[in-house]
């Protein structure tokens, strides 16, 4: 009889968003005159801007055409992007080869593929709140998992612990529950503590766009030693609004060895082993994201998200409410006032004024207590919840 992998059953139900569906229905259902503020998406509003678009017509006129037609990609990615995405780091300090840049085909794929690299045996650390998918891909695996807890008191950025060792670590920086940003000399804590200790840094910068303050670093790769014990996933999705159209990279230097072995060269065999290369369609529109116009147009649409930020911060700032995220991050991360849960807030700000989030509970239990908004919502839509939240909580 065939064994599957019992370790499914060690999964926890995921009843975040089945649960956030369920309630906003029931809600609908009761009240069908009622128009639902949801801030707590975290998919983009806005369309390809029109340089990707562009691209992408052209790719299809190509395919259709027998002198421009293309079959199978590179699994590892067309050399040209690999190239254009070396390119785009070199614009920030960062020397990388074309062949230490992976075309992919988006971040979440990526994080649970990047595992293939690891024994079952590896220990992964999560830094937590955080994104629902670290632990379950880990899980999944039978792996030990370490849980950091972060919090206000740290600005839900903690240092590395020595009590606290693993060989994967999970960073995200702008995060994803909370908006917060690692600084340099944080980051670089992070950095010695792996290298020290022989681990790995997976690191998450799927939102690295939305970074306005300049002293913080976009990339790890900006800093000392991180060639030697760090992998960067990245996304196109939050950055250019690939959301549904799904595009990546990922950074695998050279230099990251361990027991002898190269990762670069592990991940080169692992993905002509298992892919056929992103479509050459996908990887031409995500070449135009890196052209002078590409690159105006995405940052429009980054603006405009930001400025949906900044109105919500404005009636957080007003009501006294303490947050972090916004500023460098799409996601706002509030501490639920006068000392509700974070689906007691939900409910209460669902059935008052229609305004939807995401409960903090669904990150882990540091997320207790807080509740996440995403930016990524329509104008109007998030001028009219701000205006409520500001008369709801008014004191």
């Amino acid at each position: 009889m065939i064994t599957p992998n019992t370790h499914y059953a060690d999964l926890k139900e995921s009843y975040l968003f089945y649960n956030i569906a369920q309630k906003t229905k029931a809600y609908l259902e009761e009240h069908p005159e009622k128009h639902l503020y949801r801030m707590g998406i975290g998919d983009v509003s806005l369309p390809l801007c029109d340089a990707v678009i562009t691209a992408l017509h052209e790719a299809v006129d190509d395919q259709a055409d027998k002198e421009r037609f293309h079959g199978y990609m590179p699994e590892c990615g067309d050399p040209g992007l690999r190239e254009i995405l070396a390119a785009h780091y070199a614009k920030r300090g960062i020397h990388l080869s074309p062949d230490e840049v992976f075309v992919s085909s988006g971040a979440s794929d990526e994080l649970g593929d990047i595992l293939d690299l690891f024994d079952r045996s590896s220990s992964a650390l999560v830094i937590e709140p955080a994104y629902p998918a670290y632990v379950d891909a880990n899980v999944m695996a039978g792996r030990k998992i370490v849980h950091l807890p972060a919090g206000k008191e740290n600005g839900f950025l903690p240092e590395p612990d020595e009590n606290a060792k693993a060989d994967i670590l999970y960073i995200c920086s702008p995060n994803n529950p909370t908006g917060a940003v690692f600084n340099r000399e944080q980051l670089q804590r992070w950095i010695d503590f792996a290298n020290a200790n022989g681990s790995v840094i997976l690191f998450d910068a799927a939102y690295e766009a939305f970074i306005e303050d300049e002293t913080l670093p976009h990339s790890i790769f900006e800093l000392e030693g991180a060639r030697t014990c760090a992998i960067e996933i990245c996304s196109l999705s939050k950055t250019a609004g690939f959301t549904g159209t799904r595009l990546g990279y990922t950074v695998i230097p050279s230099d990251l060895v361990r027991a002898g072995m190269k990762f670069n060269e592990m991940w080169v065999r692992n993905r002509t082993t298992k892919t056929n290369g992103v479509s050459y369609i996908l990887q031409k529109g995500g070449a135009a994201v890196f052209t002078p116009e590409g690159h105006q147009q995405i940052m429009e649409n980054i603006r405009f998200y930001k400025e949906n930020a900044a109105i919500l911060m404005e009636a957080l700032d007003q009501l006294g409410i303490w947050y972090c995220g916004g500023k460098n991050a799409p996601y706002i991360w509030m501490e639920c006032p006068d000392g509700m849960g974070s689906w007691e807030l939900f409910d209460y700000l669902l059935k008052e004024i229609q305004v939807v989030g995401t409960p903090g509970e669904g990150f882990g239990a540091c997320g207790e207590g807080y509740f996440r908004f995403s930016t990524f919502g329509n104008r109007e839509d998030t001028i009219e919840a701000a205006r409520r939240l500001k008369e709801l909580f008014v004191k």
